[in-house]
């Protein structure tokens, strides 16, 4: 079996960086699975002789295992070789805390540490904000997720039925349930972002430099100045007022021919209807 086990290493060497995850998830489901007899030797000469030789077979020949467990959490939108990682580093844990005397299998025992680092890594990735930093609240949070059949929100019933089921209130049931609908805000928006997506935290950040005395002092300025200008265009007569409308303060401007064609005068004429009217606007507001 050991020698099973070697020439796996051998392999992967030869094979050079693994850049797929089908090859590696391929690769460790060829590896034997050891017996409990290979598993017992393994386990007791690690223990007690510190060879990491064995330390090595016992890891390589549970790795089909981790990758087994990882794929269960799939659903929380990370990478499946993250989740894999993390829980080869559960597993590793297990093969050093592992006790071949109790006369337990080395898969029974490791699934606990495989699970709680990929629960860690789950917890600390899915949400830059942490959506559960106490032990209840982290259990609450894998079996909310199992016990949901859908993604709609729960009703109250089924809120009365999860929480009875795990043992917590119904108001903590609902609480977790907001947190897992939430999702987070990009800080600043991409320049690609369409303007729904442009209302970022950025967006409500003040300037550094604002001065809040200069602020006040535009907004009332930009105010006043607008109230002048409605009250300045009133002086203007209905031809005149829609010409500036149309050739300064509309979004889809209109050129001064089709102004022409409209009113039935020349261009020319339109041009000096304009001119004129701007210059009553800015007598108007300046007095």
């Amino acid at each position: 079996m050991t020698n099973a086990i070697a020439k796996f290493n051998r392999d992967l060497v030869l094979a050079g960086p693994v850049g797929s995850l089908d090859a590696y998830i391929q690769a460790v489901g060829t590896i034997p699975v050891l017996s409990k007899e290979d598993e017992q030797a393994l386990a007791t000469r690690f223990r007690e002789e510190e060879d990491l030789e064995a330390a090595r077979d016992l890891v390589m020949a549970h790795l089909r295992f981790v990758v087994h467990i990882a794929k269960g959490y799939t659903g929380y939108g990370l990478p499946l070789n993250d989740l894999i990682q993390e829980g080869n580093v559960g597993l590793m844990k297990a093969v050093k805390r592992f006790d071949p005397s109790y006369d337990v299998r080395l898969v029974s025992f490791a699934v606990h540490w495989i699970r709680a680092e990929i629960h860690e890594f789950v917890l600390k990735n899915w949400r830059i904000v942490k959506v559960a930093t106490t032990k209840a609240q982290r259990k609450l949070f894998f079996n909310l997720r199992r016990a949901k059949k859908s993604l709609a929100w729960l009703s109250a019933d089924e809120t009365t039925a999860v929480a009875n089921d795990l043992g917590v209130s119904e108001k903590e049931v609902t609480e977790m349930e907001k947190r897992l609908h939430s999702r987070d805000a990009i800080f600043d928006p991409t320049p690609d972002a369409d303007d729904d997506r442009n209302f970022t935290p950025a967006a409500y950040l003040p300037s550094p430099d604002a001065d809040p005395a200069t602020l006040v002092e535009t907004a009332d300025w930009n105010t006043d100045a607008t109230d002048r200008m409605t009250s300045a265009l009133k002086i203007l007569d209905d031809r005149s007022r829609r010409i500036l409308e149309q050739r300064w303060l509309s979004e889809e401007k209109m050129t001064l021919h089709e102004l022409a064609a409209e009113y039935g005068i020349s261009a020319e004429r339109i041009r000096q209807l304009e001119t004129n009217a701007i210059k009553k606007l800015r007598n108007a507001m300046e007095m």
